[in-house]
């Protein structure tokens, strides 16, 4: 091949990977679209766990935009951690093997295929008009969505 003809090429390739880098998706993280839903508990199949973990508030229920297998489910007060981002917890399901698809989930709900990160606890009450984040995983797929719930 002739210099001219490598330089082609050369350009040729550079242009793709720039196409590749800023207008696909391939090298961006993938990211869980969430929303959240607060009702009054009025539905009387909702478990003992979700009625304990929201005492104090409206049933706050999540939403994503398509069904995925959950890794990890945590949720943190968003005061807390945003001055230290090892905050406790106060409800952290992590998967044991594999979960099953889910599309939305109470807070405080146990999900098949998950258990909680220390065994044997439970969700923490949430406290009314205070801002939480929730952080959900799925394998390389990652979102996180701030809630406030509010008073019953």
């Amino acid at each position: 091949m002739e210099k001219k003809q490598w330089i082609l090429v050369s350009v040729a390739v550079l242009l793709a990977g720039i196409y590749v880098c800023f207008f696909t998706a391939w090298f961006r993280p993938q990211t869980i679209q969430i929303f959240s839903v607060t009702r009054p508990e009025r539905n009387a199949r909702i478990g003992a766990r979700v009625k304990a973990a929201n005492k104090d508030t409206a049933i706050v229920t999540f939403g994503l935009n398509e069904p995925y297998r959950l890794t990890e489910i945590k949720v943190v007060p968003l005061a807390k951690w945003e001055t230290n981002h090892d905050a406790l917890p106060l409800w952290h399901l992590i998967s044991d093997s594999n979960s099953v698809p889910v599309k939305a989930f109470p807070y405080g709900a146990m999900l098949r295929g998950m258990k909680p990160a220390i065994a044997r606890t439970w969700p923490q009450p949430l406290e009314p008009n205070v801002t939480y984040r929730l952080f959900v995983s799925a394998g390389s797929h990652k979102g996180e969505h701030d809630f406030t719930p509010p008073p019953k």
